[in-house]
C-alpha cells in the first residue's frame, strides 16, 4: 500500500494527500510532528533532506511534490489530473512551476509573519504584496472564465495552485481583485478532498505554538 509521510500543516504534503484522494487510491497516512521527528535515522534513510512529504510504494520512495505528482499520475492514470490536449497540458505545467519559483518565494514573508515565526519589516511585506499581485494577475488571466486551469476537469494546477492561493486572505492579501480565482477557490474549497485535507483552526495553532517553542529553543 502508498504510504505518505506527512505534516498537517505543510503545503507540500497536502498537495500529495488531495491527489491521494482524487484518484481515490488506498494509502497510509504517517504523521510527522517536526518537532525533531524529521531527523530520527529512520525518515532520515528515506529522505536525507528531512522534509515532507515523503511517499513509500512497495518499497520505493520519492521526495519532493512535484515528483511524487507525475509518479502518481504515471502509475495510477485514472482518473487523470492531466488534461489531454496539449495547451491546456501545457498551461497546467507551467501553473505548477509558477507556483513554485514565483508565487511560493514571496508568499514566504507573508506566512512567516502570519505565524508570528518573525517580525517582516513593513516594506518586506508589501513588497511581497506587489510580486504576489504579479503572479495572481496573471493566474486570473490564465485561469478566465474556466472552472479549473485545465478546463472543465481538476488537474495538477489546481492541486498545486489551490492549497497555497486560499490561506493568501488570512495573510493579510484578499482576493477581492481577483474574481475568478476567488471563484476557484471557493469552488475547490467545496471538494471533498479539500475539506478532509483542511487544517483547522486548532491545529495551525498548536503548530504555531509548536514552532514558536523550537525555534525559542535553538542557539
Amino acid at each position: 500500500m502508498l504510504k505518505l509521510y506527512y505534516n498537517l500543516i505543510s503545503l507540500n504534503s497536502r498537495r500529495v494527500w488531495i491527489s491521494l484522494l482524487e484518484k481515490g487510491l488506498p494509502f497510509e497516512l504517517v504523521p510527522m510532528k517536526l518537532d525533531g521527528d524529521q531527523f530520527q535515522g529512520e525518515f532520515l534513510a528515506l529522505n536525507p533532506f528531512h522534509q515532507v512529504p515523503v511517499l513509500e510504494d512497495e518499497g520505493f520512495v520519492l521526495v519532493e511534490s512535484l515528483a511524487i505528482l507525475d509518479y502518481l499520475e504515471a502509475k495510477y492514470p485514472t482518473p487523470s489530473l492531466l488534461p489531454a490536449d496539449p495547451q491546456m497540458l501545457g498551461t497546467v505545467k507551467m501553473i505548477e512551476l509558477l507556483t513554485l519559483t514565483q508565487m511560493m518565494p514571496p508568499m514566504r514573508p507573508l506566512m512567516m509573519n502570519w505565524m508570528g515565526f518573525s517580525q517582516e519589516s513593513l516594506e518586506k511585506l508589501q513588497e511581497a504584496k506587489q510580486n504576489l499581485a504579479q503572479v495572481l494577475g496573471f493566474f486570473e488571466s490564465k485561469l478566465a472564465d474556466r472552472p479549473y486551469f485545465g478546463d472543465q476537469q481538476l488537474t495538477l494546477a489546481d492541486i498545486v495552485a489551490g492549497t497555497a492561493i486560499p490561506f493568501l486572505p488570512s495573510m493579510g492579501l484578499p482576493l477581492d481583485d481577483y474574481p475568478q480565482l476567488k471563484d476557484w477557490c471557493d469552488r475547490l474549497m467545496t471538494r471533498e478532498s479539500w475539506q478532509q485535507t483542511q487544517p483547522t483552526e486548532k491545529e495551525i495553532t498548536e503548530f504555531k505554538t509548536q514552532m514558536k517553542i523550537l525555534l525559542s529553543q535553538r542557539p
